[in-house]
């Protein structure tokens, strides 16, 4: 019998952030670099750190992270598999399960609505035009 499919709830609870030291150079980061692997909690936990109303890029994010934890950079790639992890996460909780936006990590000030993660979402990316609109009319009122 096959294995059931994991809730993006199951998936936030991944192994804990960790740094490895480069062998040799890793999708842009050099050999010999000092390398943070994040966590999907770590980057929600992060995200909550991002005001309303403004937006910030993952490689912002990423470098952040790599600064907080005293890194040369932060992975890129298991970066954006957490990134997409806590944005379909959010999205469950939101839209499955009526959670209100107020409690969970917004994603959305760092998910570029035409980036390629966004087209992976199971959402249309239009909504996270919606929500930074609407954060944006909110912060100007």
């Amino acid at each position: 019998m096959p294995k059931a499919k994991k809730t993006w709830k199951e998936k936030m609870v991944t192994k804990p952030p960790h740094h490895v030291v480069l062998e040799k150079d890793f999708a842009g980061v050099k050999s010999g670099s000092k390398l943070h692997i994040s966590s999907p909690q770590e980057i929600a936990d992060e995200l909550r750190k991002i005001r309303s109303g403004k937006t910030v890029s993952l490689q912002q994010l990423r470098q952040k992270i790599a600064q907080t934890q005293a890194c040369d950079a932060t992975c890129p790639v298991s970066t954006s598999i957490f990134l997409r992890i806590v944005a379909e996460y959010a999205w469950e909780e939101y839209n499955e399960r009526g959670a209100p936006l107020a409690d969970l990590p917004p994603f959305w000030r760092v998910v570029d609505p035409g980036s390629p993660l966004s087209k992976k979402l199971s959402f249309d990316p239009a909504w996270i035009d919606l929500q930074r609109n609407l954060e944006k009319d909110f912060t100007n009122t």
